[in-house]
């Protein structure tokens, strides 16, 4: 990808295909499972274990990445030993496995432990022999470590699960773009509300009221739910500056409530929207607009973030680090005379996928690989001016990079 260059603000059209988006649908249809557990196999291998085992509830990612299974209350089992793979959910989902799942698909009580089911599960498949090594996630539930150490086995972590879903298949890729287009258009939802509000003495007025942060995150919000998307509690709007970086790791607008703010002219907005689509998959957008602004610092300070994030992204490419898109980023804040350590990028951005957050981190020295998907943050934060952050979604390809849904990045906010 090359970076944009010029006007960042050119008109703001639906992409062709963004019409099938339209019906709400549930927010909780499964993925398709992969197409094999051969990145299991070879953890297995490589650690000389016998299995592969994690139990986990309906909101667990890994899970439904590798299962395809979602809707059910309780917690379901999975088992691989490579040559077999086994999932045990409770009786009323029992029928709802994707057929793209490619193992064996049994029933439990609901009110079972799943921990105990996939306990016995792993005796049957290993003929009942214990004192083998048994691969889990790091965030496994604990009584289902308990119970396959009870019966004789050894728990090693693994991240195998992690690093497979951080490479998106093109299934992957298209359940990201519809996401990301449910993103584009509540952003221009609430752009256009901060465009046609008013300034009345200190407050900004829509539709004869004065315009709150909540208000305009509701109304980014409804445009979700109307594209089929769950805003899935990660919208945000944040006001003002200082404070550290906002909405990741501390409630959002921590230094003004989010709910209560009423905006003002002059002051930066920053919105922040990543929803989970129909699949489960997740867009991430980020802008910051001014209404009325004097075009002092924060259009200095929107310049630097552009720039900043342009340069994350021109080194998101196979075979780069991972962290070296975050010292990019920083570099050009730097180059823009902002100082990178009070900046507010954080780790400038991570993996998107079922997670909000998942790998590839950017703070890792991991190499970026075709397929990876991220959400690149770049921004710069003044406790008396203000804060301005821009964040873009991206995939990394065998040729550089590609925005998953473009927006205009003008700070100015128009009706689109």
């Amino acid at each position: 990808m090359t970076p944009p260059t010029g006007d960042p603000s050119p008109p703001f059209t639906d992409s062709p295909e963004s019409s099938t988006d339209s019906s709400p649908s549930s927010t909780d249809s499964p993925p398709s499972p992969p197409a094999g557990f051969d990145f299991l196999d070879r953890a297995l291998a490589e650690r000389g274990a016998a299995a592969f085992v994690h139990v986990g509830d309906r909101f667990d990612a890994d899970l439904r990445y590798l299962c395809g299974v979602a809707g059910y209350d309780g917690e379901a089992a999975f088992v691989s030993t490579g040559d077999r793979a086994v999932l045990s959910v409770p009786s009323p989902a029992s029928g709802r496995a994707d057929p793209a799942f490619g193992g064996e698909v049994r029933a439990h009580d609901l009110d079972a432990s799943a921990g105990e089911r996939a306990s016995r599960i792993l005796s049957d498949l290993l003929d009942g022999t214990d004192g083998n090594t048994v691969l889990v996630p790091r965030h496994v539930p604990h009584d289902a470590a308990v119970y396959l150490r009870r019966t004789g086995h050894e728990v090693a972590s693994t991240r195998a699960v992690a690093r497979a879903r951080a490479v998106k298949t093109g299934d992957e890729l298209d359940r990201l773009r519809r996401a990301q287009r449910a993103a584009t258009r509540a952003m221009a939802r609430a752009e256009a509300i901060l465009a046609e509000s008013t300034p009345e003495g200190d407050a900004l007025v829509w539709n004869d009221d004065p315009l709150s942060a909540e208000r305009l995150r509701r109304r980014a919000n409804e445009t979700l739910a109307g594209r089929g998307a769950s805003d899935a509690g990660n919208t945000a709007v944040e006001v003002g500056g200082g404070g550290g970086f906002p909405g990741e790791g501390r409630d959002a607008g921590e230094e003004r409530s989010a709910d209560a703010a009423e905006l003002s002219p002059g002051e930066t907005v920053t919105v922040r929207l990543a929803p989970r689509g129909p699949h489960g998959y997740h867009g991430f957008l980020r802008r910051t607009f001014v209404v009325e602004g004097d075009g002092g610092w924060e259009r200095r300070a929107h310049v630097a973030a552009e720039a900043a994030l342009n340069a994350g992204l021109a080194h998101a490419k196979p075979g780069e680090s991972a962290r070296t898109v975050r010292e990019e980023v920083l570099a050009e804040v730097a180059a823009y005379g902002f100082d990178p350590d009070a900046s507010v990028v954080g780790d400038a951005g991570h993996g998107v996928g079922l997670d909000r957050r998942e790998a590839p981190r950017l703070t890792g020295e991991s190499a970026l690989e075709a397929g990876n998907v991220l959400a690149v943050t770049a921004g710069v934060d003044d406790p008396d001016e203000g804060r301005v952050l821009l964040s873009d979604l991206a995939a990394v390809t065998d040729e550089g990079c590609e925005l998953l849904g473009e927006y205009p990045r003008s700070i100015v906010p128009r009706s689109r």
